[in-house]
This record gives structure tokens, sequence and C-alpha cells, in this order.
């Protein structure tokens, strides 16, 4: 297993700073940082590295199960291979982080990463403390005979260049990369609490799924960063878990089955007089 992150850190940290610095020497009316929101998004990164330590060898057993089962073993050594796995990790990923907005009970770890109010490298380090919904995506392609170390690569790869589109200081790009690929102008409409912005470009690195799906919106007016109704704290422990709080809540209050199951299944902000 060959995590790339882990030898991002070093470099994750820097252009942070890098970042960070800009805007003390060249400042303007960007969101910027704010140290209490920052420090924030480390934590919840942090712990997400310590989960993950575990998580992780769960993951590979279950990828390693798939691929023995499988008599598709497809060759590490060939770059058509390379090139099959990426499109069909930006395919599984689309779909993991559009499913992840649209059904609540996955919304609950995900809404980690929309809680910030800014929008810099440090909110890129926002991440739930919950990845166990992740899995299923990508098990399809351990049967299709990518091996579980190459998955667990790409998967890498596709975080670290996500990364650096979680910022305000790079304007939009030449017309045909923002044709195809994600960029930091339509994450930053992704992560727009803007109604025009709500559930939109939900790409890793190439935005073309959207286009095909429907699901794309270019950067317009000024983007809003965060949730629709903001959870105003920056205690971490409520960051991570302030969802699932809330949907027990709204369970524990219902009278019929059906409407347990849309407060837990259906899209956040569900609610049965709306239905």
């Amino acid at each position: 297993m060959f995590d790339l992150i882990m030898h991002a850190v070093p470099v994750f940290v820097i252009c942070l700073a890098l970042e960070a610095l800009s805007y003390y020497f060249l400042p303007d009316d960007e969101v910027g940082y704010e140290f209490r929101d920052s420090r924030t998004s480390l934590s919840m990164g942090i712990g997400n590295v310590i989960v993950n330590i575990g998580w992780k060898l769960a993951v590979v057993a279950v990828y390693t199960g798939a691929y023995l089962l499988t008599p598709i073993h497809l060759p590490a050594n060939n770059p058509l291979t390379w090139v099959a796995l990426f499109v069909a990790d930006d395919f599984a990923y689309y779909w993991y982080h559009r499913t992840h907005h649209t059904i609540r009970l996955f919304w609950a770890s995900h809404v980690v990463h929309h809680s910030s109010e800014h929008y810099n490298l440090s909110t890129a380090l926002r991440q739930p403390w919950t990845p166990f919904s992740s899995m299923p995506f990508w098990l399809p392609l351990a049967f299709l005979g990518f091996s579980p170390w190459m998955i667990l690569l790409q998967q890498s790869i596709s975080l670290v260049y996500q990364f650096f589109i979680h910022t305000e200081r790079i304007d939009k790009l030449w017309g045909p990369i923002e044709y195809v690929f994600n960029t930091p102008s339509h994450h930053r409409v992704h992560h727009g609490s803007n109604n025009q912005y709500l559930d939109k470009n939900y790409g890793g690195i190439l935005i073309i799924w959207d286009r095909l799906f429907g699901s794309f919106e270019p950067e317009g007016e000024r983007v809003v960063y965060g949730l629709t109704k903001n959870i105003n704290t920056f205690n971490p422990l409520r960051v991570a878990t302030h969802e699932f709080a809330a949907i027990w809540r709204d369970v524990r209050g219902a009278r019929k089955w059906r409407h347990r199951l849309g407060y837990t299944f259906r899209g956040p902000g569900w609610n049965p007089e709306a239905a």
C-alpha cells in the first residue's frame, strides 16, 4: 500500500504557509484565512489521518478479496491500464461525491468538508472522521482487475490534485483546461451556499462528468462559502458529528417509519411536510 498523501504533507504545509503569507503581503477582498477556522480544518485533517490508519487495513482486505475472486488481473506495467484506472477512479469519485450530497446519512459525513465559511488550502484538509461509506464506490474497480495498491495510489493522486483547487488565489484558467478539468473556479462553485451553486460540480480531477450528467455550473456571482445553515462552531468534535446528531433528533421525533427512513436516506433538508 503506497499512500502518496503522507509523502505530500510537507508540500501541503509549505503551500498553505505561502498562501497565508500572500494574503498578508497582498491583501484583497477575498475571504482569506481566519486562525480558528484553519486550526479546526487542520484538526479535522489530523483526525482523518488517524482514523484512516486502521480503516485502510480493512479497505485493503476487502479490495484484495475482490481482486482474488475476479479472473481479470490487469497488468501494472501496461500504460493503458493506468489510463483506464484514471478514468475509472474519477468516475467512481464523481458518484461517491454526488451521493454524499444527495443522501443525508452520507452527507452527515461529507458535510464536514463544507462546514468552513472560508476557502483556502487549509479547507482542503477539513476531512471527515467517518470515511466508512466510501468503500463500495471503488470496490468494483478491484472486481474489474485493478490491483488494490493501484486503486489506493490513484485515489491518493486524485486527493493530492484536489488539494490545490481549494484556493481563491487562482482565477479561471485557459478555456480548454476549464472545459475538461476540475479547477479552482469550478470547485469554488461546489463550496458555495448560493442557491444557484448548491449541489454542483462534483468532479474530482475531471469536470466532464458534471457536464455529462447535468450537474455543472460555471462560476458567476461571488461565491458565499459554507452551509445554507452554518454551524457556528470551531469545535472539531461538533464539526465531525453535528449532522449525525441532527439526523438522530429528527428520527427520534418522527412518528412514522417512512418519515424516519426519509430523514435518514432522502436528501439533506428533507421533511415530511415538503414531500
